[in-house]
């Protein structure tokens, strides 16, 4: 059974930090492409970070503007995680964040289509983030 999990999310003044951290259990491939997303009360989801791992090891990440500089997805391989750790948080990060993958191996370019289209074949149940000024 597949089964994503977020965890590490709170309540947290702005210029603070959190750190999320998504753990896939029953998946072949989420290696190969694991994202973070995020919705705000009100708004679309957007993408927020993706990491795609090709048949050599390389990582390829790829960040939202409103959050390059400031937040950073990793792979722990031995804990079958991606966490996202996110510095000078801002009032407006204020969301609940969604983690994602899929069962199928993705190639680096599917990986990133899979982010910028929102169509992973599979999602964590969320976790609140909330800034505060």
């Amino acid at each position: 059974q597949v089964q994503l999990v977020e965890s590490g999310g709170g309540s947290v003044q702005a210029g603070g930090s959190l750190r999320l951290s998504c753990a896939a259990t029953g998946y072949t491939y989420f290696r190969t492409c694991m994202g973070w997303f995020r919705q705000a009360p009100g708004q679309e989801r957007e993408g927020v970070a993706v990491v795609a791992v090709d048949g050599d090891g390389a990582e390829s990440v790829w960040y939202a503007d409103s959050v390059k500089g400031r937040f950073t997805i990793s792979q722990d391989s031995a804990k079958s995680a991606v966490t996202l750790q996110m510095n000078s948080l801002k009032p407006e990060d204020t969301a609940t964040y969604y983690c994602a993958t899929d069962r199928v191996q993705f190639s680096v370019a599917q990986c990133y289509n899979a982010y910028i289209q929102e169509s992973f074949g599979d999602w964590g149940r969320g976790i609140q983030v909330t800034v505060s000024s």
